[in-house]
């Protein structure tokens, strides 16, 4: 009896657990969870954007007020919904936000790169900091990500690493996944830190 109630209890414990894997996306592209690998780092970022979440509300309550800006802009560009997150991953959405190489702003844009899709970066004036001019360049960006990529996947992997190096990276592995790709620690990590921030915030 005993044994029948604790394999019914774990039998439980493990449809739940599908039933939540089953519920996660990105931009409505496949994620392989059937692969372990995936699964384990998914997992890792999970328990720790679910701490941050747990211990400050402060990015919760700045993703209700900015997220439903940030999402009408990219939808008027034909950006999926998902890729919001990205300004969240990149800054938790403050802009005073600098990186050691210089990126800055909402989206995390070097100044040359915010200078190529229509933003003001000099001495006085810095677009990277308003949110409506930074995410039309980062809508624009992505759509011109998209137009060499045709995968949203990769398109995120993209914005991380630069479209040159991701390209590169295609072609000497000969692979056309981004979950199949040996990639630098940090972007290898970045679609699994954008879903994962798009779970908690939105089931959290």
């Amino acid at each position: 009896m005993k044994t029948n109630v604790a394999t019914t209890l774990a039998e439980l414990k493990k449809n739940e657990k599908d039933d939540f894997y089953s519920s996660i996306s990105f931009a409505n592209e496949e994620i392989p969870l059937e692969q372990e690998s995936v699964k384990r780092k998914l997992d890792k970022y999970l328990r720790k954007f679910s701490y941050l979440e747990r211990s400050s509300h402060q990015i919760h309550r700045k993703a209700d007020q900015l997220l439903p800006r940030i999402a009408k802009i990219l939808k008027s560009y034909g950006i999926p919904d998902d890729f919001k997150y990205i300004a969240v991953v990149e800054s938790s959405l403050n802009p005073g936000t600098t990186s050691h190489k210089g990126a800055g702003g909402y989206w995390q844009f070097m100044p040359a790169t915010a200078r190529l899709y229509g933003l003001r970066v000099n001495g006085k004036v810095d677009d990277r900091l308003d949110l409506t001019k930074s995410t039309h360049a980062a809508a624009r960006y992505l759509k011109s990500l998209y137009s060499e990529f045709g995968d949203w996947t990769l398109v995120a992997a993209a914005y991380n690493v630069g479209g040159g190096s991701l390209r590169g990276s295609l072609k000497r592995q000969r692979k056309d996944n981004y979950y199949d790709l040996k990639l630098n620690a940090e972007t290898a990590a970045y679609v699994y830190k954008i879903i994962s921030m798009k779970t908690v915030l939105e089931k959290g």
